[in-house]
């Protein structure tokens, strides 16, 4: 198939006419969480994200963030202020040793760290909860998840709208319209 669009996965061809591929640009919601806490009075802010910091979106998220929070320092004057701990987990799921590591971040006086990571803000809540600590949740509301570790305890979430697009995109097919998406990376 000479004008078929393929890639191949694990040696099998993959027609790309068949696929609608969606890229997210995690660093902007990242760097609204950033730029509106630091708004919002908090100065003293952590990152950690899953991965080992080789997980992309992660490491998005975490660039959009600190630079989010820089701007909005340096807008209120007070960039000399705002200090921000930042580190990756080596993995997607909260544990006693990234609890552990959250305890001392938040009993050194951080006040809100965005987790960044699928199950990794277990570990965060678990962290703040001791010490009355805040939380940004990540990809979706987390609101409900985190707020059970104490009430008001997620701050927000940055998100990328997930949802929104996968109802979108399933429109889109009902309506007989996938053509206009097949084969092209959507961002």
């Amino acid at each position: 198939y000479p004008d078929t669009k393929f890639v191949f996965v694990d040696g099998y061809p993959l027609d790309l006419e068949n696929v609608a591929p969606i890229a997210f640009k995690e660093e902007q919601s990242g760097y609204l969480a950033g730029y509106a806490i630091v708004k919002d009075g908090f100065t003293k802010l952590g990152f950690t994200g899953g991965g080992g910091g080789t997980n992309p979106a992660c490491c998005r998220y975490g660039y959009g963030f600190v630079q989010g929070a820089d701007a909005a320092a340096v807008e209120l004057g007070i960039a000399d202020q705002v200090v921000i701990e930042y580190a990756y987990g080596n993995q997607f799921v909260g544990d006693a040793d990234i609890t552990a590591a959250m305890d001392t971040w938040y009993q050194g006086g951080t006040e809100i760290v965005f987790a960044c990571g699928g199950g990794i803000y277990t570990s965060a809540a678990e962290a703040a909860a001791k010490v009355g600590g805040k939380l940004i949740g990540v990809d979706v509301d987390q609101s409900g998840n985190i707020n059970t570790y104490g009430e008001g305890m997620c701050v927000t979430s940055a998100m990328k709208g997930l949802a929104e697009t996968v109802k979108h995109m399933l429109s889109e097919v009902v309506a007989g319209n996938f053509a206009n998406y097949g084969g092209k990376i959507e961002t």
